[in-house]
C-alpha cells in the first residue's frame, strides 16, 4: 500500500496533443517518458523520487496498452542491469531511484553501462536530495559521471524544462551512444506547473517484439580487449558526438545581455533561485528577463568548451554557481580559462559557501557580494551603501528545543527497542549496528541504540569485525526492506558463511516503509501484479539459518524483552535472527480510518480504544516516557499544589497501540495507564447504562463532597 495513491492524476497521461497538463514533476516526467516511446521503464523506490515508482506502477495499464514493460526492481542495481536492454536493441529505456546513495548500489551495472555503450537511448532518473531535505550523508552524483563518462543532465526546475530534457536525454543518449543521467532534485520532483501535451507514443520496437528476435554483439560485451576500445570510443567518438548534439540543439542556453561584463554560470536545477535572487536586487522581473548575462547549464557533464569561451567574450567576471563540493563545475571551467590564457576573473567557492544547500538566502546574500566586487554599479545604492546594520537573527538554540526525527504515534518499532532496552539495563551494553529505514531513529533519544549505519541491508555486515572478539554478543538492527534489497545475500549470507554467532533483529513492519509503504516480497497485502506474502523466516532457512524467532506481536514488550534476552544468553553456536513483526502504523490507518470514517458516517457502531494516564495514580517519575518516546505521549501541570512536578499525559493524536500500558507493565511501572473504548453510534442499552452510570457517579460525587471537613471563616 503506497504512501499516496495517483489513480486520478494518472488518467490525465492519456492526453494528446495540444491539450495542457497540469499537475507535479514527477507525472510530467511519465508523461514525457510516453510521449517520447520509452520501450521499458523500473526502478527502486526511494526518496525524493519514491513517488515517481508509484505512479508508474498505478500507470502500468496505460503502459501495458502502449506495449511498455514495468519493472518495479528489487535493488538499484536491478535497476540498471535493465538498461542492459538498450545495449545491444534499439529500445529507449529508463530507471530511476534515489541518488547518490542508489547511483552507489547500482555502480557495478552502470559502469558496465557506460563501458559497452547503448544502441537505444538509455535513461536514468536519479532523485537528487542534497540538502537539508535530504536524510542521507550529503554527496552529489556529479563524480560518478565523470568517473564513469555518462552525460549529466539538470534541467530548469519547470515542467516544460523536464519534460524537454526527457526528450533531449533519450536523443542525446542515441547521438552519443552513452547512457544519459536525467538529475531531479527535490523541489523539481515536486514543483507543480504545466506544459503542452503531445499524443503517446509506442516504442518502435517494443521488448516482446526484440525477445522475438534476439541479437547480440561480441564487442559490447565488457571484456578485453574489446573493454580496451570501450575507452577510446568514449573519448574519440562518444564524447565529440555529445558536444555536437548539445551545441546544435542547444540544449544549454543563454539568458540577458552576453555584451556585459559580468556573467552567471549556473547549474539548470539552481536557475530560479539565481533569478530569484536577481529580482529581489532589481536586477531582474519575474518573466526572466535579467540585467545580468547568465550561462545556464542544463548539461552539466560534459560541459562544451567553446560554448563557455563565446558566453566569456567581453566579460572581465564570472561567477559560478554550483551547489555542493568538490566544485566540479568550477574546476573544469578555471581550467579552461587557464589554458586559453584568459584573464577575466573567476568567483565561485568564496563568494558562495563551500558546502551546504544554496536557499534563498545564501543565494541573495552569494550574489550580492560578487556584485559588490565585480559590478558595484549594478546594485542598488541601499545595497552598496547600506545606512544601517542588517538586523541581528537570534540564537534560539538556547531557547527552541532540537528537533530530531523520531518514530511515529503508534509504530510497531518503538516497542522492539523499548525491549532492547530493558535487555540492556540487565544484561549491560552492546555493541549495536543500525541500517537504513525507520528503524534507524531508534538510535536517538530516549532509545540510544545503535551507533553506526553503514548502508542499505548492511546493519549485520557491519558487525563482521567484532565477531567472536569477546563474551558478549553483538546485535545488528535489520528491515524487511533492506532484508530483500541487500540484507539476505550481503548480510545474513555473509553470516552464515562465517559462522557468525551474533544477534540480528529484522524490523518487519510488512512494507518498505520508510520510502513511501510499498508492497516487498513478505508483504501480507494481496497484490495482483506481484508476488507477496513470502515469509522472510523461510528465506532465513534457505540460506542456511538454524535459530529463528518470530514474534508476530511487537507491541509485547516483555515477549521482545524475553526473546532479546534468549538470543544473546543462549548457548547456541551460530546466527541467531530474531524477525518482529507488526504492521506499519501509518499504512494500517491510511486502509482503516477511511472505512472506519464511512462506518460511522453511516450510523454503524464503532469502538476506537484510546488510552489514557491516570492522574491520581501517576507518581511523575516519567520513567514511561524514556522507555517510550512517543509522540502522544507527554507532560501535564496538574492545579495540585502539593504535587509541583508534571504527571504523564497521552493526548488526542494516541491510535490506540497499547505500547505506553505494555512498556510499564514489562519495565514495573506504575499502573497508572487506562485503557477506554470510545463508542461511535452507540446502542439503546448502551446509552441507558451510560446515563445511569452518569447518575451513579454524580451522587456518590455528591455524598462525597458532602461529608468534606470544611473551615469555615468566623463572624467579624
Amino acid at each position: 500500500m503506497a504512501e499516496r495513491s495517483f489513480k486520478a492524476e494518472v488518467e490525465h497521461l492519456r492526453k494528446g496533443d495540444g491539450d495542457v497538463f497540469t499537475g507535479e514533476g514527477i507525472l510530467a516526467i511519465t508523461k514525457a517518458l510516453l510521449e517520447n516511446g520509452v520501450g521499458y521503464v523500473g526502478g527502486y523506490q526511494g526518496a525524493p523520487i519514491s513517488h515517481l515508482m508509484d505512479v508508474l506502477a498505478d500507470a502500468e495499464d496505460l503502459m501495458t496498452e502502449l506495449g511498455v514493460r514495468f519493472e518495479a526492481n528489487a535493488s538499484e542495481a536491478a535497476a540498471a542491469a535493465m538498461l542492459a536492454a538498450s545495449v545491444h536493441y534499439p529500445i529507449r529505456g529508463a530507471v530511476t531511484f534515489k541518488g547518490p546513495v542508489g547511483v552507489n548500489v547500482a555502480s557495478d551495472a552502470l559502469a558496465n553501462l557506460c563501458s559497452s555503450g547503448v544502441n537505444g537511448g538509455a535513461l536514468i532518473i536519479v532523485g537528487e536530495d542534497y540538502g537539508e531535505g535530504s536524510s542521507i550523508m550529503q554527496e552529489r552524483s556529479h563524480g560518478f559521471a565523470m568517473k564513469s563518462q555518462f552525460w549529466l543532465l539538470d534541467p530548469r526546475p519547470n515542467l516544460p524544462s523536464i519534460t524537454k530534457a526527457v526528450k533531449d536525454g533519450f536523443e542525446l543518449s542515441e547521438a552519443s551512444n552513452t547512457p544519459v543521467m536525467l538529475m531531479m532534485r527535490i523541489r523539481s520532483c515536486h514543483v507543480t506547473g504545466s506544459f503542452m501535451t503531445k499524443d503517446n507514443v509506442s516504442p518502435p520496437l517494443t521488448v516482446k517484439e526484440a525477445i522475438a528476435n534476439p541479437q547480440s554483439d561480441f564487442k559490447r560485451v565488457v571484456l578485453p580487449p574489446a573493454s580496451y576500445t570501450h575507452e577510446v570510443e568514449k573519448i574519440e567518438e562518444r564524447w565529440p558526438a555529445a558536444e555536437k548534439f548539445i551545441v546544435e540543439n542547444e540544449l544549454n542556453e543563454m539568458f540577458g545581455p552576453q555584451d556585459a561584463k559580468v556573467g552567471i554560470v549556473v547549474q539548470g536545477g539552481m536557475y530560479n533561485g539565481v533569478i530569484r535572487a536577481l529580482q529581489r536586487l532589481g536586477l531582474a522581473d519575474v518573466f526572466g528577463s535579467t540585467d545580468i548575462a547568465i550561462y545556464c547549464l542544463n548539461v552539466t557533464y560534459p560541459l562544451v568548451r567553446s560554448e563557455f569561451d563565446t558566453f566569456c567574450e567581453g566579460k572581465d567576471h564570472i561567477l559560478v554557481v554550483e551547489e555542493g563540493q568538490p566544485e566540479h563545475i568550477e574546476q573544469a571551467l578555471g581550467n579552461f580559462l587557464y589554458k586559453a590564457g584568459q584573464t577575466l576573473k573567476l568567483y565561485g567557492k568564496g563568494v558562495l559557501p563551500m558546502a551546504g544547500e544554496y536557499t534563498g538566502q545564501v543565494m541573495l546574500d552569494g550574489i550580492t557580494d560578487f556584485l559588490k566586487e565585480a559590478a558595484p554599479d549594478l546594485l542598488p545604492s541601499q545595497v552598496r551603501a547600506p545606512n544601517q546594520d542588517a538586523p541581528l537573527i537570534p540564537d534560539l538554540s538556547q531557547t527552541v528545543p532540537g528537533r530530531p526525527p523520531g518514530f511515529c504515534t503508534g509504530c510497531p518499532e518503538r516497542p522492539i527497542f523499548a525491549g532492547l532496552k530493558l535487555v540492556e539495563q540487565e544484561l549491560g551494553k552492546s555493541q549495536i549496528t543500525a541500517d537504513i529505514g525507520c528503524h534507524l531513529f531508534g538510535s536517538l533519544p530516549p532509545f540510544e541504540i545503535g551507533g553506526a549505519t553503514m548502508g542499505y541491508g548492511l546493519g549485520p555486515a557491519a558487525n563482521g569485525a567484532f565477531d567472536g572478539g569477546g563474551d558478549r554478543r553483538a546485535i545488528s538492527i535489520l528491515g524487511d526492506g533492506g532484508f530483500w534489497h541487500n540484507g539476505l545475500s550481503s548480510s545474513i549470507g555473509n553470516m552464515v558463511f562465517n559462522k557468525s554467532d551474533n544477534v540480528v533483529v529484522i524490523v518487519d513492519n510488512y512494507y518498505s516503509a520508510a520510502t513511501g509503504g510499498q508492497d516487498i516480497l513478505s508483504s501480507r497485502a494481496q497484490n495482483k501484479t506481484k508476488a507477496t506474502n513470502n515469509p522472510i523466516g523461510d528465506a532465513l532457512k534457505g540460506v542456511g539459518v538454524e535459530w529463528i524467532r518470530q514474534i508476530d506481536n511487537t507491541y509485547d514488550v516483555g515477549h521482545v524483552r524475553d526473546t532479546v534476552r534468549e538470543a544473546l544468553t543462549t548457548d547456541f553456536k551460530g546466527p541467531k535472527v530474531i524477525v518482529a513483526s507488526s504492521e506499519c502504523m501509518l499504512n494500517k490507518q491510511r486502509r482503516e480510518k477511511p472505512i472506519r470514517n464511512k462506518a460511522i458516517k453511516d450510523g454503524r457502531r464503532v469502538e476506537i480504544p484510546r488510552f489514557g494516564v491516570d492522574a491520581d495514580v501517576c507518581t511523575g517519575d516519567h520513567a514511561c516516557i524514556r522507555l517510550s518516546g512517543c509522540p502522544s505521549l507527554s507532560l501535564k501541570k496538574l492545579d495540585d499544589p502539593l504535587r509541583d512536578d508534571p504527571i504523564a499525559h497521552i493526548d488526542q493524536t494516541c491510535v490506540g497501540c497499547g505500547n505506553c500500558g505494555e512498556v510499564a507493565d514489562a519495565a514495573v511501572l506504575c499502573p497508572s495507564f487506562y485503557r477506554a473504548d470510545v463508542v461511535h453510534n452507540p446502542t439503546g442499552f448502551e446509552n441507558w447504562r451510560a446515563r445511569m452510570r452518569s447518575r451513579l457517579i454524580g451522587w456518590l460525587q455528591t455524598r462525597r463532597d458532602g461529608k468534606r471537613l470544611r473551615f469555615e471563616d468566623a463572624p467579624a
